[in-house]
């Protein structure tokens, strides 16, 4: 028992791929192998409302035995639970701070694994505040985290690191308020059709495709919903090639896989709902080509500073053949069957074995951070 690892599982939070997240949570839970891990669940309202949950020795059965309210604390009583792993902001005891990871039945949390899709989650924010707690996490450091969300910042990176990308444009709510006619004209440079999204969200939340101007106009608005800033990209006649990315300072990828949608592209609906689209594993593309986009999807994450995890995703043209990246998830989902893992059972490495080797990297990566001088002295 005192030998078995103690993970804190944090899931939810305030984006809007919450239910995405929760499915990702049960999972994850069903699939530790509890004679090496113990499990203390931290569930994020929509509100974001930090709940604790009871330490774990046998996963959960379904989705709502995660959305628990422990016992209120003294003060506390709004939020229906514990507001754990915010010691300065929740005034919790300096304690958490100076023995660097908050305690259960005397024993410390080992490492952390937020299970996070979208913003508050997957892009920095709460990787800064394991770090400024001192705790080892799974996936992506800050930097990576944040790049990894903001597509604007994405593209940039992949064009430093000489990764052919489709046209692009970008813009933010207040010049779409200030002059909108500029912003049009603008895009319209890409033709149409083009794909209009938010540029911090994921799972195709607010994803739109236009083929004129009125549809234009009104795929802005929604992707303004959901963030300040909006980028377009210019449309490709392709198939979506995906690939999985999995280590530190020297990451491996997985065969790659291909996405054929249910729907005009993979939206929100194709991806969650309809449950219609198909993930063909491997993909049917050349063995060149298949190396290509291995050896571009480890220059991805190596661009943007990736550890643990991601997903990298391509656009292969009809036409022609080429590549082209689209973006990096650094937080991809992460059930059984979802693509991030299904490759990489393709490639000999199951379910179970992805957790252990994500774990180890995460303790790998904060032992590593231990030996720098931060220059804080005693």
């Amino acid at each position: 028992m005192g030998n078995k690892i103690r993970v804190g599982l944090v899931y939810g939070g305030r984006s809007g791929e919450h239910q995405v997240s929760l499915q990702t949570a049960l999972a994850v839970l069903k699939a530790f192998d509890y004679d090496k891990y113990e499990l203390i669940p931290f569930y994020i309202t929509p509100k974001g409302q930090w709940r604790s949950g009871p330490l774990l020795s046998a996963p959960p059965n379904a989705v709502a035995e995660l959305q628990f309210s422990t016992e209120t604390e003294p003060g506390n009583e709004e939020a229906g639970g514990k507001l754990a792993l915010l010691p300065v902001l929740q005034g919790m005891s300096e304690k958490v701070l100076t023995e660097g990871a908050p305690a259960r039945d005397g024993k410390a949390i080992d490492v952390m694994l937020p299970l996070l899709h979208g913003t508050f989650g997957e892009d920095g924010t709460i990787q800064g505040m394991f770090e400024m707690a001192g705790l080892p996490y799974v996936g992506a450091g800050v930097l990576a985290s944040s790049v990894g969300m903001d597509k604007v910042a994405m593209k940039t990176m992949f064009a430093q690191a000489g990764l052919p990308q489709v046209g692009y444009r970008h813009f933010i709510r207040h010049q779409w308020k200030k002059d909108r006619e500029t912003v049009l004209a603008n895009i319209e440079e890409l033709g149409y059709p083009s794909f209009v999204k938010p540029a911090n969200l994921g799972s195709s939340v607010g994803v739109s495709k236009a083929r004129n101007r009125e549809e234009l106009v009104a795929a802005i608005e929604e992707a303004l919903r959901f963030d300040r800033k909006v980028i377009v990209e210019e449309f490709v006649d392709a198939r979506e090639i995906e690939v999985s990315v999995l280590g530190n300072d020297d990451p491996r990828a997985s065969v790659p896989g291909e996405i054929v949608s249910s729907n005009e592209f993979y939206d929100y609906k194709a991806k969650y709902i309809d449950g219609k689209s198909m993930m063909v594993i491997p993909a049917e593309i050349p063995q060149e080509t298949a190396d290509a986009v291995r050896s571009m999807a480890v220059r991805a994450f190596r661009s943007i500073d990736g550890s643990g995890l991601c997903r990298a995703d391509f656009f292969l043209r009809r036409s022609d053949g080429e590549l082209f990246i689209n973006e990096v998830n650094t937080m991809p989902g992460f059930t059984p069957y979802s693509m991030y893992p299904l490759m990489w059972k393709e490639s000999g490495v199951s379910y179970r074995e992805l957790l252990d080797t994500l774990i180890q990297l995460a303790l790998e990566r904060f032992e590593e951070r231990q030996s720098i001088d931060y220059g804080g002295g005693e």
